[in-house]
C-alpha cells in the first residue's frame, strides 16, 4: 500500500487559514448572537422564580384566610357557650357556683375579644400580601412578555444562522482531521489564549493582523517563502504572508456562500 504522501509546508499553511476562517465564521454567527441567550436564560430564571414566590404569597393568604375560619369558628363556640353558661346561671344553687360560670363566661368574652384582635391583624396581612401579589403579577407579567419578546429575537436568528453553523462546525472538524493533531493542539491553545480567537493571521502593512509590532523584513522574507511555521514572538500566532490569506479567503467566502 503506497505512504500517503506528507503534506508540504504551505497546505498546512493553507489549511491552518482554512480552518481559521471557518472558526472565525463560527465567531462571528454567535457574536450576532451575542448575550441573547444568557438574556433569555436569565429571564426564564426570573419568571420561574416570580411564579414560586407567586405561589409561595397565594399558598400564605390561603392559610390567612383559614386562620381567620378557624378564630370566627371560635368566635361562634364562645358566644354558643356564653348562652349555655347564662342559661346555668339561672340555676345556681349558691353563690360559688354563680361565680365559677361567671368565671367562664367572662373566659369565653376574652376568647372573643382576642379572636376578633387577631381576625383584624390577619386582614391587614391580607391586604399587604395581596399588594404584594399584585406587584408581583404586575412584574411577572412585564417579565413574560420580554422573554417572550427576547425568545422570538433568539429564534429569529437562530432559524437565520443554525443551519450555517451546524454546516460550520462539521467543516471545522473535518479541516482539524486533515492536519497534524500537534498543529490542531497549538492552533487551539494559540486560539484560546488569543485576541478574537485569531490563530493564523496574515501579515498586514510591515505587522502581524491585530497586532502593532513590526516583523523584521528578513522574517517576512521567510514567511513569504512558506518553507515553514512561523509565530510572532509578542502574540505566539501563526504568521501567513498577504497573497496566502487572499487566496484562501477568496476560495473560503466561494464555500460560505453555499452554506
Amino acid at each position: 500500500m503506497a505512504k500517503k504522501k506528507e503534506a508540504t509546508v504551505e497546505e498546512r499553511l493553507r489549511h491552518l487559514y482554512d480552518l481559521q476562517l471557518v472558526d472565525s465564521r463560527i465567531d462571528e454567527i454567535r457574536n450576532v448572537r451575542g448575550e441573547l441567550p444568557l438574556e433569555v436564560r436569565d429571564l426564564e430564571d426570573e419568571v420561574a422564580g416570580l411564579n414560586t414566590r407567586l405561589e409561595k404569597l397565594e399558598s400564605s393568604l390561603e392559610s390567612i384566610n383559614n386562620q381567620i375560619s378557624d378564630k370566627k369558628n371560635l368566635i361562634e363556640e364562645s358566644k354558643a357557650l356564653i348562652k349555655k353558661y347564662t342559661e346555668q346561671q339561672k340555676n345556681v344553687r349558691n353563690n360559688r357556683e354563680y361565680n365559677s360560670i361567671t368565671k367562664e363566661i367572662e373566659f369565653q368574652d376574652l376568647e372573643i375579644q382576642l379572636a376578633e384582635k387577631n381576625i383584624k391583624e390577619f386582614k391587614v396581612q391580607i391586604d399587604q400580601k395581596k399588594e404584594v401579589i399584585s406587584e408581583t403579577k404586575e412584574r411577572l407579567k412585564a417579565r413574560q412578555t420580554h422573554l417572550k419578546h427576547k425568545k422570538s429575537e433568539l429564534d429569529a436568528i437562530l432559524a437565520e444562522t443554525e443551519k450555517e453553523e451546524t454546516a460550520l462546525i462539521k467543516k471545522s472538524d473535518e479541516y482539524k482531521a486533515n492536519i497534524e493533531e500537534r498543529l490542531v493542539k497549538a492552533y487551539t491553545r494559540i486560539r484560546t489564549n488569543v485576541k478574537n480567537g485569531l490563530a493564523v493571521v496574515a501579515i498586514e502593512r510591515g505587522a502581524s493582523g491585530g497586532s502593532f509590532f513590526t516583523i523584521p523584513p528578513q522574517i517576512q522574507v521567510e514567511i513569504a517563502s512558506r518553507k515553514k511555521i512561523i509565530t510572532d514572538e509578542h502574540s505566539g500566532r501563526i504568521l501567513i504572508d498577504a497573497a496566502l490569506a487572499e487566496e484562501e479567503k477568496v476560495k473560503m467566502n466561494k464555500m460560505f456562500a453555499k452554506l
